[in-house]
């Protein structure tokens, strides 16, 4: 059974075009609102956060989606501009019966979506999500007599509670004084939160990307693009840079040389700081799309790792599956289960700093004990849906694959946010990489 509207990751689209559109969010709200009702056993009306990003469309459908929950007779906590795990977090700690986060994530400002939780701070089971779209499939919306109708209100310590939650992650016998740390938030939800935590740990901060306007989330800034972010780290002399996405659950390095240090890096880093903690972990979940040196470098740690799909959701599905701790995406987007029930940009961080500091040791020289095989992702512009697994593409990718002598990985997948197929190739050696990618994407744009 397919969903309608619900992907791996929410909802996300252009605003706009259906889905994302204000009348949309309304009835959004309101069916929402009505499962919730039917699921709520207690005598109080259910609950529900709402939180999000800085992109200017989040306001419109805040009001949109608490209009649609108090016409079901759902009260409603407004938080503003708040990290996505901060919102998962809350919904645990204020005994929501579930949150809302208005973001498309890493995407630019013409974009929004919503992502949910449950009140575990999970995401929401399939079972809710197909109530949910049961209800947004009929005709009219019925809002509940005058006195049932719910109450909205602001809750004005949402970003303090926060901070103290990320800071409690930190070891107690720890700070960040004497590290130079530059921070950049994406001009996204972490803009005044991060700074914070870091400060508030004792580190010396810079900070770029604290100024939202509603159109510069995402703008040359933050976890996908580190170019305003290493230069200003060699500006300053700082020890590490750290770039936020705009809703603040991914993460991304710069070491002080100015080069990238990705998701597979700090999973690793993580990894072993852990290990020198004497935590049983369990094991590490990647993805398809993980560097295979992650994988050897684990494997030399004696930490077991499995592969996913694409995709947060899998990861953390893998991990509760086995009941491991640790796992995310090249991405950044890094989840560590100890202490957060999501992935969490300023969590991961506060790991990776803390064995930086435990250690003695820079991120550079942290960074080279995980040898990366030389990869390349080419994303390919696409118009029309494409069967990746027509006879021709297959071909062509077992082509690659021999060309590699096994001692690489081909794969192609459709962007599950983006109107992209990604064209990934991994192996030992830089040149035939580059080559064998450029003649896969130049293959998958003949079919758009």
């Amino acid at each position: 059974m397919s969903k309608k509207y619900f992907g791996t990751d929410g909802i996300r689209g252009r605003v706009g075009t259906p889905p994302i559109s204000p009348d949309w969010f309304l009835k959004l709200g309101w069916a929402v609102g009505k499962v919730l009702t039917e699921e709520n056993k207690a005598t109080t009306r259910p609950k529900v956060l709402i939180g999000k990003d800085t992109r200017i469309s989040g306001y419109m459908f805040e009001s949109a989606l608490e209009a649609g929950l108090v016409a079901a007779g759902t009260d409603v906590n407004l938080l503003g501009p708040m990290p996505t795990p901060g919102i998962a977090y809350l919904t645990r700690t204020l005994q929501a019966g579930a949150g809302i986060v208005i973001s498309a994530s890493h995407n630019q400002h013409a974009d929004n979506g919503i992502k949910f939780f449950s009140p575990q701070g999970m995401k929401f089971p399939d079972d809710i999500e197909y109530k949910i779209e049961a209800y947004l499939d009929q005709t009219n919306i019925t809002t509940v007599e005058s006195g049932l109708l719910g109450r909205a209100v602001r809750i004005v310590d949402a970003q303090g509670r926060y901070i103290e939650f990320c800071k409690g992650t930190f070891p107690n016998n720890m700070n960040l004084k004497g590290l130079k740390i530059v921070v950049d938030c994406a001009n996204g939800a972490a803009y005044n939160i991060a700074p914070k935590v870091f400060a508030e740990l004792g580190a010396d901060i810079t900070v770029i990307g604290t100024s939202p306007n509603g159109l510069n989330i995402n703008l040359g800034c933050g976890a996908t693009n580190t170019a305003a972010l290493a230069a200003k780290v060699l500006e300053v002399k700082a020890d590490v840079g750290i770039a936020l996405d705009g809703d603040g659950d991914r993460v991304i390095f710069v070491d002080h040389t100015g080069e990238i240090v990705d998701g597979d890096e700090l999973l690793c880093i993580i990894a072993r700081w852990y290990l020198h903690k004497n935590k049983n972990i369990g094991g590490v979940a990647g993805t398809l799309m993980s560097n295979y040196g992650l994988e050897l470098s684990l494997a030399k740690m004696g930490v077991p790792f499995c592969r996913t799909n694409v995709g947060d959701r899998y990861v953390l599905e893998a991990l509760r599956q086995r009941d491991w701790l640790l796992g995310g995406e090249s991405s950044g987007h890094i989840i560590c289960l100890d202490s957060h029930s999501t992935g969490d940009g300023i969590i991961a961080a506060l790991k990776v700093l803390a064995l930086l500091v435990s250690f003695g040791q820079t991120l550079f020289e942290q960074k080279r004990l995980m040898q990366k095989y030389p990869q390349l992702l080419i994303n390919v512009p696409v118009t029309k849906s494409i069967d990746l697994q027509e006879s021709k593409i297959q071909q062509a990718i077992l082509a690659a694959e021999q060309k590699l002598y096994k001692r690489g990985r081909v794969l192609l997948r459709a962007s599950g946010t983006e109107p992209l197929v990604r064209v990934m190739v991994e192996g030992d050696d830089a040149v035939l990489v580059k080559s064998i990618a450029q003649e896969l994407a130049s293959m998958v744009k003949d079919y758009t």
